[in-house]
């Protein structure tokens, strides 16, 4: 069963700092004050994040400082996120933003995945021929790596960040629920590939953002691996 935890984060420089955690995988809930509306129901699963001057694990419940600084995420400088302790269902955020939007990394079980062609009908774009996503993410599972899902956290519809709902059970929102994410403030759908559900108000996939692997463990988003 999911738990809830209430929080809010503020901004000193390139640190956010939490005020409260609560135990990971749960549905957590954002204070507005001090931030945008792009950075409100962030989910905590793990957290681990690298700067550019080195690896720095940072696992809940405390989240430092890394690099680069704000004002480079904004611009669009690339970041990196250690998944090492990632396991499976598991989702790390929030994390630094990437041109000021916010991440999800999803360790997909093999149950996820083998579920994600299960209902592909009731999908509006199931084969990603939208450009939401690098031609190497344009793949069932929309990811380098099928197990290892990363996204712009970002529901395309208003620009809410949507909750993760990883259960496969009934929910008020659908009775034929299959897991992925689900945005309240609209009803927009998402399946465990980021792609929208169709009928709802959200007209497009979530965004894959571009993305490589360093070494098995260590992601750098925001950047192809050719362009480095």
């Amino acid at each position: 069963m999911l738990k809830s935890a209430r929080f809010s984060w503020g901004t000193i420089g390139s640190r956010w700092l939490p005020s409260r955690f609560g135990n990971g995988g749960g549905d957590f809930v954002l204070s507005d004050e001090g931030i945008n509306s792009k950075r409100r129901n962030f989910l905590i699963g793990a957290t681990s994040v690298v700067g550019s001057a080195g690896v720095v694990g940072v696992a809940i419940p405390f989240v430092g400082s890394w690099n680069p600084s704000a004002r480079a995420l904004a611009a669009g400088a690339p970041i990196k996120v250690d998944i090492s302790k990632l396991g499976p269902g598991d989702i790390v955020g929030p994390i630094p933003a990437w041109r000021d939007k916010p991440i999800f990394v999803v360790k997909r079980t093999d149950a996820m995945l083998a579920a994600l062609n299960d209902k592909k009908s009731r999908l509006a774009d199931p084969d990603s021929l939208e450009e939401q996503q690098p031609t190497y993410a344009r793949n069932d599972s929309r990811s380098l790596r099928p197990d290892v899902l990363v996204l712009v956290g970002i529901c395309t519809h208003l620009g809410c960040s949507p909750k993760f709902k990883p259960e496969v059970i009934p929910q008020d929102f659908d009775s034929e629920w299959m897991g992925g994410f689900y945005c309240p403030c609209h009803g927009s759908k998402f399946d465990m590939a980021g792609r929208v559900y169709s009928g709802v108000p959200a007209p497009s996939n979530m965004e894959v953002p571009p993305y490589y692997y360093e070494g098995d463990y260590v992601l750098v988003i925001g950047v192809d691996k050719g362009a480095v």
